[in-house]
């Protein structure tokens, strides 16, 4: 089923809408209609019943909250990132900046294992932590996608998640940690911008955050939808990677994140991409004489490396649509 989430917060560029929540202990070919169509008109949705327990979660949250409580001094020597490991206010290498601190990690276990080293006085009890998350949402992350691909009628419906399965995928996870903002009253849902407009590049995004408001997502029209926080549910957000594969009929959402609560705000995502030199272009069933390919071919190494060379707000996939003239992308 698909259920309203309770109204949000008005303001003269956001409005109330339902979000869709979908019951992953439904019918299968009813998730996966309710899948497709969530993607097409949001880019987003949330699940319940998804299968991660507590128990992990709760791990990589505590984990989390023990790394932003420690003094700047010593969160500093798992910095700065570049981009993996620490970062405070910086967002990538141009300029955007945001009121949060993170970590981000590359899946690899051996990578996590040497970052560990400088995040945690526990780097084996960190790790753990991080690996099982990683391996939870990773497993839901490739059931989605295999129900998207049995709801779109995919010939190969294992297209999108083999690649995340691949030992060689480039997928990433991110800790964000939003401090409490002294002398507020309620919750402003115009105030400081945590996490500024962006969507992820990648194919897959699935995000758990605890209590705390501060996701907004944007609409086609242009207007921001406060997306209400349940530490029980996950966020999945259509990347740029998948727009294109499906040749524009899923929707990579842009969001951002508000940094104005009196309570600290605490998100842990997991982006899901392909190997760096997996080729992604619009699928075959994905494109008839009505509807011919959007995009020409590209590695996901040449959309990271065009990711990291643009502002965080910059839509990254304009560089890759396709042309008459068949000019290739300069970066």
């Amino acid at each position: 089923m698909v259920v309203p989430s309770p109204s949000p917060i008005r303001s003269k560029k956001t409005k109330a809408v339902g979000i869709p929540v979908i019951d992953l202990s439904l019918n299968r070919s009813a998730i996966a209609e309710l899948i497709v169509n969530a993607c097409q008109d949001y880019g987003f949705f949330k699940v319940v019943n998804h299968g991660v327990s507590k128990e992990i979660i709760g791990r990589l949250e505590g984990e989390g909250v023990s790394f932003f409580a420690k003094p700047s001094s010593e969160k500093q020597k798992a910095g700065p990132a570049g981009p993996f490991g620490y970062g405070c206010k910086n967002i990538g290498f141009n300029g955007d900046m945001g009121e949060l601190e993170y970590l981000l990690l590359h899946t690899n276990p051996v990578s996590i294992s040497e970052r560990s080293k400088s995040i945690s006085n526990d780097p084996t009890k960190f790790s753990c932590a991080v690996n099982d998350y990683i391996e939870g949402v990773r497993e839901l992350c490739c059931e989605i996608l295999e129900l998207m691909g049995e709801g779109l009628w995919l010939q190969d419906k294992a297209v999108f998640s083999r690649m995340i399965r691949d030992v060689d995928n480039d997928s990433v996870i991110r800790v964000n940690h939003y401090p409490a903002v002294k002398d507020v009253k309620g919750w402003d849902p115009c105030g400081p911008i945590g996490f500024g407009e962006h969507s992820d590049p990648q194919i897959l995004t699935i995000l758990r955050s605890n209590d705390v408001p501060g996701l907004q997502i944007r609409l086609r029209d242009g207007l921001w939808v406060p997306v209400p926080p349940d530490p029980t549910d996950f966020c999945v957000f259509v990347g740029d990677a998948l727009e294109a594969m499906t040749n524009g009929r899923m929707l990579s959402v842009r969001h951002r994140a508000l940094a104005n609560s009196a309570k600290a705000r605490l998100s842990m995502m997991y982006f899901g991409a392909p190997p760096l030199n997996a080729w992604i272009s619009p699928l075959p069933d994905m494109v008839s004489s009505q509807k011919p390919s959007l995009y020409k071919p590209f590695s996901w190494g040449e959309y990271k490396k065009a990711a990291y060379s643009l502002r965080l707000g910059d839509n990254r996939l304009d560089l890759f649509k396709a042309n008459t003239n068949g000019d290739k992308v300069e970066l």
